[in-house]
């Protein structure tokens, strides 16, 4: 099968890169033919493809480029001729290339699907979140962006967000993608309730790579684990106040806004701070911990942390928010706890810390759910259209 994947980068910067950059490399392995659309973009690995894809953006692009400008037609319409794929896979193409590319490929009679990791489709600003909180105004009135000046630069940066949206309703996006692949339930039914068909949906939720959780250890040492990045919404601050408290050794990995702050403020307490780590740095200790826990006070989808933490037999203490909670199973692959409560979170914490865990029983449970090949197999079938 020839397959055209795009997203807006070409490197490991999100979750949404390293997704498409894992089904290239895994399709590949099947024997597939496939393709890459991407922007131009200083950061970007090296690719065959890199000719097709338009220029990176730029403060004249940025008024233009999100409702589909010449530049993204036309080097799409070339890689379309040039390599004539079978389906095109979407991934986080709005603002930078644009649904414009789902038009051209739909027109032409090219099954397209497309995978969620946001709330774009419902969101402007692609979190439904404003001032902290859950906001869902925008389902309902498009003109919330510029009343709450949700979007980056303020006035300019609501109205064009307000024009993006109205531009590529859910009217328009659903006529050209013929499945939305949410990686979880909760990303399905936020896109439903913005008023999308629920028959257009597939929850199909995030895979592994086996090899890169090959042969675990299920020895453990006594700390646990923060994995992500430094930044407010991911709920770090509110872990390290609680940590702080308790005599348990937390190891923090990621690095980030909060970086340097958090690092003075907690150097007399038992937290140690990493820093940002590659994979293979960082594997041994989420290996060896007695547990990880993901604190987000904002929606997360289907967070790839949490599959490679249980996939190496280490439990997981999540957020009760987003698509966290589908992750786990209460008193078997981990717990949960209330988003942005530190009382409930430092009570779960001490649970967690006395709790006796099956770690290979989470590991084994985890690499059969999360394996390429159970990926693969419904993934043929979405893009056969079977």
């Amino acid at each position: 099968m020839r397959i055209l994947l795009s997203n807006k980068f070409y490197y490991r910067r999100g979750g949404d890169c390293i997704y498409m950059m894992e089904l290239e490399r895994l399709l590949k392995t099947k024997g597939h033919d496939v393709a890459i659309f991407s922007m131009q973009y200083p950061q970007n690995e090296s690719s065959v493809w890199s000719k097709y894809w338009p220029s990176n953006m730029s403060a004249i692009k940025a008024f233009t480029r999100p409702f589909g400008d010449g530049e993204v037609k036309s080097k799409f319409t070339a890689l379309l001729d040039d390599f004539n794929p079978d389906v095109v896979h979407l991934n986080n193409i709005h603002t930078q290339l644009s649904p414009i590319i789902a038009e051209i490929a739909h027109e032409r009679g090219i099954r397209v699907v497309w995978t969620l990791h946001d709330s774009k489709l419902v969101c402007p600003c692609y979190t439904c979140m404003r001032g902290g909180e859950w906001c869902e105004e925008c389902f309902s009135s498009r003109t919330s962006v510029i009343k709450h000046r949700c979007m980056p630069g303020s006035v300019p940066g609501a109205v064009i967000g307000y024009l993006e949206a109205k531009k590529w309703d859910k009217e328009r996006l659903q006529n050209t993608c013929d499945l939305f692949l949410p990686p979880s339930q909760f990303m399905a039914d936020t896109c439903i309730r913005g008023g999308y068909d629920k028959d257009k949906f597939q929850v199909l939720c995030n895979f592994i790579d086996l090899k890169k959780v090959e042969n675990p250890s299920f020895d453990k040492d006594d700390y646990y684990v923060y994995l992500g990045r430094l930044t407010k919404v991911k709920g770090i601050e509110t872990l390290c106040k609680v940590a702080a408290e308790l005599q348990y050794r937390l190891v923090v990995i990621g690095g980030g806004d909060l970086e340097k702050d958090l690092r003075e403020k907690y150097k007399d307490a038992n937290i140690e701070f990493l820093g940002q780590k590659n994979w293979s740095e960082f594997r041994s200790v989420l290996e060896r911990a007695r547990f990880m826990v993901i604190p987000s006070e904002w929606s997360e989808n289907n967070p790839l942390t949490v599959i490679e933490s249980q996939a190496l037999g280490t439990p997981v203490l999540g957020a009760n928010i987003g698509g966290i909670p589908e992750l786990i199973e209460e008193n078997v692959n981990g717990m949960t706890f209330v988003s942005g409560d530190a009382s409930d979170l430092k009570k779960k914490l001490i649970d967690m810390w006395n709790y006796s865990f099956d770690y290979q029983r989470i590991s084994e449970t985890a690499q059969c759910r999360f394996s390429f090949d159970c990926y693969y197999e419904q993934l043929m079938r979405i893009y056969s259209g079977k």
